[in-house]
């Protein structure tokens, strides 16, 4: 590629801490030679955060996304600032579709609330349904990278009742099989680790004597997947799972249903480090790892670890190249 990568910010809510962890974020990292930073924001972004962005970059605003297309900045020091009147999940939108087109080569989002993307008019309950609907990638999977361990969903936004239905024994392989393609992003001890897939009953349905998922599922994918060469182990009981000595027998557990994965990865990364990639897409986005957190908004408490982490990695799996060989 000759032109330098250009990375889109998407700051989220309004009202939410997007901009104030972007404004903390790009002030940590400064700027990037061979990174081109595009930042969408609302007009109510609170004038502290963009004077923070001015201390190291230069801004050219501008009001619309095909203005935002057309600059070609003459530094990386140099930064460009959408002030969009548009409801934060279109910014997610156009800047997918730019990610599709080449216009721009990944994605770094701030939180958005699925409220805001109602008002929006849109028929989506997150980041991931939106690029969904927008790529047309058949398999998207949630993955969490942190410090102490990772984690992949192989279900979505998807109310309980429906969890067992939607895990077929090709979903949760092809959840297995872009684990593997994360567990070798990692760092080279990770790397040589297993995945540890989660069952999805208690006690891992003890031998189908607590639900026959294990046996019906599990055992079919988890064979696909070894025929693959892609090293697992499981089904691990889910009450342990999880325990402190398993995070260095495992690269990426592997997890049924999004609250078994997220509630310790959140009980034990906080804000102090984590970062979401979206795994399937024809593009990269990654995301923190936490919300909106609108109870402390103008209040400057917001900790931006997880967007420095996100940004870095949007930045790191950009340069890779062609992000259909890992994500």
């Amino acid at each position: 590629m000759n032109r330098p990568l250009r990375i889109v910010i998407t700051t989220g809510d309004a009202d939410g801490i997007g901009t104030e962890i972007s404004a903390k974020a790009l002030a940590k990292l400064k700027p990037q030679k061979g990174v081109h930073f595009i930042l969408w924001r609302s007009p109510l972004c609170p004038p502290r955060h963009l004077r923070l962005i001015d201390r190291n970059f230069k801004r050219i605003r501008v009001a619309t996304w095909p203005e935002a297309l057309r600059i070609a900045p003459q530094s990386h020091k140099e930064i460009i600032d959408i002030c969009s009147s548009l409801r934060p999940p279109h910014w997610v939108e156009m800047s997918a579709s730019g990610c599709l087109f080449g216009h721009v080569d990944a994605i770094a989002t701030a939180p958005l609330s699925k409220s805001e993307i109602v008002a929006a008019g849109i028929e989506a309950i997150g980041h991931t349904e939106i690029l969904k609907r927008v790529s047309r990638a058949p398999n998207l999977f949630m993955a969490f990278v942190g410090k102490h361990f990772s984690v992949v969903l192989a279900t979505g936004h998807e109310p309980l009742r429906e969890v067992a239905a939607s895990l077929t024994p090709h979903r949760l392989y092809e959840a297995l099989a872009a684990a593997n393609r994360l567990r070798k992003l990692l760092p080279r001890k990770q790397r040589e680790l297993p995945l540890g897939l989660v069952g999805l009953n208690p006690h891992s349905g003890e031998g189908g004597l607590i639900g026959t998922e294990e046996l019906d599922i599990f055992e079919d994918a988890l064979k696909e997947a070894r025929r693959h060469k892609i090293p697992v182990e499981g089904p691990l009981v889910p009450d342990s799972a999880f325990f402190k000595q398993n995070w260095s027998a495992y690269s990426v557990f592997v997890c049924p249903y999004h609250d078994q994965g997220l509630i310790p990865f959140k009980m034990i990364h906080g804000q102090d480090s984590g970062v979401h990639i979206t795994m399937g897409l024809p593009f990269v986005r990654t995301s923190v790892d936490h919300g909106t957190a609108k109870n402390i908004f103008g209040k400057n408490r917001a900790n931006p670890n997880s967007m420095v982490e996100a940004i870095e990695w949007a930045i790191r799996l950009a340069k890779h190249g062609d992000p259909r060989a890992t994500l």
